[in-house]
């Protein structure tokens, strides 16, 4: 008896190994079948190939989603460092293996003194010191790394500070950038790129940031509150104040994060979740949700319908460029006009006033001139539980203010510009007005995580890659790369070089103003896993790379 039930007990040990085996056999063929330039596991999308891989590593050394964003964001502050860095601010949209999403928005505040006029600058230079908001980018991280992380904090700083210390050969986009501060008025910005007799540094030679190596040691080591209290808080002070800023050790201190519910936007079948104003995701939302009337398909870009669809995506720009003006801190007015603008009924009443052979004049979309922004960057990140984070990280302009702190080595952001354009008056604590709309797109198979820079391109560059993608039946890596048309804060209409001439044509017909753009900075990185196979891409106008495994 006891035989026979040792018998059985073994064949049924048996029969589990051998489902075991089969069901690992299937895992295996089923990661296999996965194309080449995707992943089964995890990937990362930034704007370097080096930022993606360290964000890569972070993960396959056990790290979360918020743990590769993190060290991403920290590489891409010296790969990139006329976009963001540690004296800007972002915004994280993350969603945990169970769907959650939140977010995390560390956006520059207005500080609590600011010259009473400096509205009236905006028509004049927007680099200086007079435009430098409060910095919440490293607070953003520890917020981030609080409610997500799982490696420890310092883990997050070592191959950057590694990359700052023993210097690196300056990367072709970094290069591009340089001859921005290559005037009198940018001197200790000049100094941290030029060589040993003063001349301006290029593409290949070796740049170090040792300064700020030292500034990030101490704040791995000793976290957040070593960057807003203690000497790195007044190093960094009395550097914006020698140069004529108005900041101090209490704006730094007084900092706080506000974390929030994502908002939520139906868009076909997904579920799409955006960061609330100032952050512009009602502005993207808008956009979609006009579009999304029109049942697009790939059909929509064939002969005559090409013209048409795109007629109605500039015509639904201009009107988004009328409603900017309602995006605000929702701390400092209501938010009710902007929880409209992601209502199909008020996308649906818009797509009624868009007329489907002719454009109209700047009043009929009450237009108020306002500056287009610039900069930025985006990391998109999805990891092997499921989760994942979409994050904008900016200094607003190249160079942001172009003001160098040389005793903590962080070049400082420009953000209150702003609200140039936008507001007749600004607050202490204030966030200002943001094109960033870091998005997470979920499905019940698919999840697609988005995100782009470029300041006022932003919007433009991920509707072009989502419509491109969701409707007009292009590979991920396609729909980023297709060519876009930007209406610009004054509903000018500029085309990508590569942008189709008959279709320029016959916009220019049908009454739309054509400008000619001097740059476009629309950079879209995005990360979509569907059906075990993870398709990572960061686009190719900045060079980028992205990163999996």
């Amino acid at each position: 008896m006891a035989r026979s039930k040792a018998r059985v007990y073994s064949c049924c040990a048996l029969i589990l190994l051998c489902l075991v085996a089969i069901i690992v056999c299937i895992a295996v063929l089923v990661r296999h079948k996965c194309p080449d330039d995707t992943f089964s596991s995890a990937a990362v999308a930034a704007d370097s190939g080096k930022c993606s891989e360290i964000g890569r590593d972070i993960l396959q050394s056990g790290g979360s989603a918020v743990d590769g964003a993190i060290a991403a964001l920290l590489c891409t502050s010296v790969m990139n460092p006329q976009s963001m860095g540690i004296g800007g601010g972002s915004i994280f949209t993350v969603m945990d293996s169970s769907g959650k999403v939140n977010i995390i928005n560390s956006r520059e505040t207005v500080p609590r003194s600011f010259k009473p006029d400096l509205l009236k600058s905006c028509s004049k230079t927007l680099a200086g010191s007079q435009w430098i908001g409060v910095p919440g980018e490293i607070r953003g991280y520890e917020q981030a790394h609080r409610l997500y992380g799982k490696l420890p904090w310092a883990t997050l700083f070592k191959p950057t500070i590694q990359l700052a210390r023993e210097g690196f050969p300056i990367p072709q986009v970094q290069g591009r950038y340089l001859p921005y501060i290559d005037t009198n008025e940018t001197q200790s910005l000049r100094k941290l790129f030029s060589d040993k007799n003063g001349n301006l540094l290029k593409t290949g030679d070796i740049v170090k940031f040792e300064k700020l190596a030292d500034t990030l040691e101490i704040i791995a080591n000793h976290g957040a509150d070593a960057f807003y209290t203690g000497r790195i808080a007044e190093d960094l002070i009395r550097d914006i104040q020698e140069a004529g800023g108005t900041l101090t050790t209490q704006d730094l201190a007084a900092y706080r994060v506000t974390v929030t519910d994502a908002w939520v936007v139906p868009l076909g079948e997904y579920k799409m979740y955006i960061p609330p104003p100032p952050a512009g995701g009602i502005i993207l939302s808008l956009i979609l949700n006009i579009m999304k009337g029109y049942h697009l398909n790939s059909a929509s870009l064939v002969g005559e319908q090409k013209t048409r669809t795109y007629h109605h995506y500039v015509e639904a720009f201009k009107f988004a460029n009328g409603l900017k003006k309602h995006i605000h801190d929702p701390q400092f007015g209501s938010d009710e006009m902007a929880k409209k603008f992601t209502e199909d009924s008020f996308a649906n009443h818009i797509r009624s006033l868009i007329s489907s052979d002719k454009t109209h004049d700047p009043q009929y979309y009450n237009i108020t001139p306002y500056l287009d922004s610039m900069g930025t960057t985006h990391v998109s990140v999805l990891a092997e539980d499921g989760s994942a984070v979409s994050v904008t990280s900016t200094i607003n302009h190249i160079f942001g203010s172009k003001v160098f702190s040389p005793r903590t080595g962080v070049i400082l952001n420009n953000e209150l510009s702003d609200f140039c354009g936008r507001v007749d008056n600004i607050f202490p604590g204030e966030q200002p007005p943001s094109s960033m709309a870091p998005a997470v797109l979920k499905s019940q198979s698919k999840t697609l995580v988005i995100g782009s820079t470029g300041g006022s391109m932003i919007t433009t560059g991920i509707a072009s890659a989502l419509m491109n993608h969701l409707w007009f039946g292009k590979s991920l890596k396609e729909a980023i790369a297709a060519p876009v048309v930007y209406v610009d804060s004054q509903n000018a209409v500029k085309f990508e070089p590569a942008f189709d001439k008959d279709v320029i044509e016959d916009l220019k017909a049908l009454g739309h103003k054509r400008e000619t753009a001097k740059h476009f900075y629309n950079v879209v990185n995005a990360v979509e896993k569907e059906g075990g196979c993870i398709c990572a891409v960061s686009d190719a106008r900045k060079l980028g790379k992205a990163a999996g495994y």
